[in-house]
């Protein structure tokens, strides 16, 4: 499954079939579908990226880091600290 930049239409908000999430641009793995979970955003979310550097992060403001694939650099986003599904659970 490939996976977007937040610039348009998201299509794997509702998406829940078992897989890996892609950067669209480069292919870099960046987020397991059991990572994701339902919440009221209208983007996907994940408790998790796939590996380690699935993803370059800094800071954006406090509470929110400005998220980017690991490998080539597409926008992806934020990763918003302590606001995941459970505490202490970031929100991808």
């Amino acid at each position: 499954m490939s996976f977007c930049s937040f610039l348009g239409g998201e299509m794997f908000k509702d998406h829940f079939q078992p897989g890996i999430y892609v950067c669209a641009k480069c292919g870099h793995e960046l987020f397991s579908s059991r990572a994701k979970y339902e919440h009221s955003s209208p983007w996907p979310a994940f408790t998790d990226t796939m590996h380690q550097d699935s993803v370059s992060k800094r800071e954006d403001r406090p509470g929110a880091l400005k998220v980017s694939c690991g490998r080539c650099g597409n926008g992806l986003g934020h990763e918003f600290l302590n606001d995941g599904p459970k505490r202490g659970q970031s929100r991808f």
